[in-house]
């Protein structure tokens, strides 16, 4: 019998996308979610979900020595602490390393593998699914491949940086986290196909921003305070344009994200509150849709460096 070939993680790795296309139908394999919470044997400190496009939690789990079973989601993986050993086997594929920040781990749809984590593991994964790549390929006008390389604790800061930022930036408020993790797909995505695709995938630069017209339209639905609609989906629909070309042509006209956008707007609100007028720190975390006085003054101490109590003592 051949042994397993030994592979260290700081060195390339193959292509191994189509070994790991099992022949297993697609309505047999679980979602990732419900396989991670049966391979993990816990339940995730968070989630947030956005079914039609992907799904982010934030585990922090026991030791593990179990087979993880052929899913219908991508599942990309951060991890934000400490490094852990780790191995994973995969028929005649053996890779020993060690988890560390600015590294990702990418498990293809469809793939199946061993895994063996000898310590309490802190992780952010993300279930992507195979139709997300592919709208957003669409939308960019790239012919690209649904199905990714696979990677384990691969270097890649960038895509880190971005899973990462999904359990910093989920602030409380409904309204700026299901923005923010409309966005973050699509980015996420985009750098996906970009660097995991199997081929490289070449996006076009912006050309040009917002017509003024659509600009106007668009801040006045972000600004409004009715329950009107401001996923990202509604306000590139009420643009004419794709999620991908929204996003982009939005920021070439204001210099941020629709996320950042209304986050900026938010807070002027919440300053001016707190300045001119004496209602309560919980009324005005009530009032611009936060989940909590608590989550209300975290997101504005990430602002300005300051309490919301603090900022209103100093200007008055």
């Amino acid at each position: 019998m051949s042994k397993p070939l030994l592979r260290d993680v700081s060195q390339s790795q193959p292509d191994t996308s189509h070994a790991h296309q099992r022949d297993l139908p697609v309505g047999e394999a679980p979602h990732a979610d419900a396989e991670m919470t049966r391979v993990l044997k816990t339940a995730p400190l968070h989630m947030a979900s956005d079914p039609s496009n992907g799904v982010i939690t934030f585990w922090r789990h026991d030791p593990l020595h179990d087979v993880v079973k052929p899913m219908v989601d991508h599942v990309i993986m951060a991890f934000p602490a400490e490094p852990v050993r780790f191995e994973r086997r995969d028929g005649k594929v053996f890779v020993n390393g060690m988890t560390r920040p600015g590294t990702v781990t990418v498990i293809p749809a469809g793939s199946s593998s061993r895994w063996d984590i000898y310590q309490p593991l802190s992780v952010l994964q993300l279930y992507l699914p195979p139709t997300t790549l592919e709208r957003v390929a669409h939308e960019a006008g790239t012919a690209a491949s649904s199905n990714l390389v696979e990677r384990t604790a691969h270097p890649d800061s960038i895509t880190s940086r971005l899973l990462l930022s999904a359990g910093d930036a989920l602030e409380g408020c409904a309204t700026l986290d299901a923005l923010f993790r409309h966005q973050l797909m699509d980015l996420l995505a985009t750098r996906l196909l970009a660097a995991y695709a199997g081929s490289p995938v070449m996006f076009q630069p912006v050309m040009g921003g917002l017509a003024p017209k659509v600009l106007v339209r668009a801040i006045e639905r972000l600004r409004s305070e009715s329950d009107a609609d401001v996923s990202l989906a509604a306000l590139a629909a009420d643009a004419g344009l794709s999620r991908f070309h929204f996003c982009r042509a939005f920021k070439e006209s204001t210099g941020l994200s629709p996320h950042a956008w209304l986050r900026q707007h938010r807070l002027e609100q919440a300053m001016k509150m707190l300045r001119d007028t004496e209602t309560s720190i919980v009324s005005v975390a009530a009032e611009l849709g936060y989940s909590s006085q608590t989550a209300f003054a975290a997101a504005f101490r990430k602002l300005t460096g300051e309490s919301p109590s603090d900022w209103r003592r100093h200007m008055r």
